[in-house]
């Protein structure tokens, strides 16, 4: 198999002018511009998240300390109650 060159990128150029028309090339190609533009954000934001995602995985979560046990108490009813015995 021989490289690819310009005398195949002109054949291919041919075809696609006789297919869809030298009208409707501009449209096209702004098409294409915006698919390419839209794919590389999008790819872009995957690659942020993958970061991320990485950094909250890595970081400890933090002790509980008496005042988080206190809120806990709170939000279940239990606030200023003895606790319970058997």
């Amino acid at each position: 198999m021989g490289a690819f060159g310009w005398p195949h990128l002109l054949i291919i150029l041919a075809v696609i002018l006789l297919l869809f028309g030298a009208a409707k090339l501009p449209a096209l190609a702004k098409s294409l511009g915006q698919s390419a533009r839209v794919f590389k954000g999008e790819m872009k934001a995957m690659k942020n998240d993958d970061t991320n995602d990485a950094a909250d995985a890595s970081a400890a979560p933090a002790p509980r300390t008496a005042a988080d046990s206190t809120v806990a108490n709170s939000e279940s009813g239990d606030a200023g109650q003895p606790p319970r015995t058997a």
